[in-house]
């Protein structure tokens, strides 16, 4: 199973190999709170969806299934992020 090209922002986390951006966005009402654990665990995730795709692929499906998984996982990851810039941070 091949997934989908890498979006710059799934290079830029993998480049991060598991180090926080640290990067604090301004609006003009309000700064916008930086997500730390989201963003390290976004990159953990990219982590390991790399090394599952390296993985050999005789793993009766659970390979292909823990992949499709943590894919999921890191588009919920990044709709959390976004709320939060939304939103002004914090929260569940």
């Amino acid at each position: 199973m091949t997934g989908p090209s890498l979006s710059r922002r799934q290079i830029a986390a993998l480049a991060a190999g598991g180090a926080a951006a640290g990067l604090i966005a301004a609006s003009t009402t309000s700064a916008v709170a930086y997500q730390g654990n989201m963003e390290r665990a976004l990159s953990s995730l990219y982590e390991a969806l790399a090394l599952l795709r390296e993985a050999t692929p005789n793993k009766g499906g659970h390979r292909v299934k823990a992949m499709q998984l943590v894919q999921q996982a890191i588009e919920q990851t990044e709709a959390g992020i976004d709320f939060a810039d939304e939103h002004g941070g914090g929260g569940p």
